[in-house]
């Protein structure tokens, strides 16, 4: 399963790149449950790499909320919760909106041209059932917003998607829910951010956001 979405962490040492990415993997996908106990011993050989890399990456997995760290008591794959789940669906629903006005805001034919490519390679790959398509997915979410000019906040979106996946792999489900057309619902609010109805398409994407969470919260303990 292909869940890397193209990303990994400012480092020069590979070793540590490669724990961090496996790491993150683990516990997006549930593989590493919340609040289990991450013990370098076990990782080491689990990921078949050693114990430097799999601390550095542990820290990293910090800085994301994926790993807590517990002072003398090492490292804990981070705790889920509906209240948990609420505020990254309330943080989303808010940062990309602004997001998305501002991306629309200052549109430029390189950034519409993009759009219609990312949104063609996540069709093709949902009609294909590829793995790939969780990363295509996120680089279409991405790809709306990601005109906005305000790295920070890219960061911020960046890492809330993230942590909605968990919870949607924590509720054993895929990303095409039964009766829903995710697909149309794309293709409306890519219709939408080309045809710059920036209203329009701020709420298409809030309700696709708020549809997923209403699903993903019935499915939380």
């Amino acid at each position: 399963m292909d869940l890397s979405f193209g990303a990994s962490p400012n480092q020069k040492d590979s070793a540590t790149t490669l724990a961090y990415n496996k790491l993150r993997l683990l516990i997006l996908t549930g593989d590493l449950a919340p609040g289990e106990k991450l013990k370098i011993s076990a990782l080491r050989e689990k990921l078949g790499t050693g114990a430097s890399p799999i601390r550095e990456a542990l820290s990293l997995l910090v800085s994301d909320q994926l790993v807590v760290r517990h002072e003398q008591r090492g490292f804990r794959a981070a705790e889920t919760s509906r209240e948990n789940f609420d505020e990254i669906l309330e943080l989303r629903c808010s940062l990309e909106a602004k997001a998305l006005r501002k991306s629309m805001q200052n549109a430029t034919g390189k950034w519409e041209e993009n759009l219609v490519l990312v949104h063609h390679r996540m069709t093709k790959l949902a009609a294909e059932r590829s793995d790939g398509f969780e990363r295509e997915h996120k680089n279409f979410h991405m790809a709306l917003i990601g005109n906005c000019q305000s790295p920070l906040l890219l960061r911020f979106c960046s890492q809330l998607y993230d942590l909605n996946i968990r919870y949607r792999y924590l509720a054993g489900r895929s990303s095409t829910y039964k009766g829903r057309a995710i697909e149309d619902e794309h293709r409306q609010i890519l219709d939408a951010a080309l045809s710059s109805d920036e209203e329009k398409a701020v709420k298409l994407l809030v309700s696709h956001y708020e549809v997923t969470g209403g699903f993903l919260m019935a499915h939380i303990t």
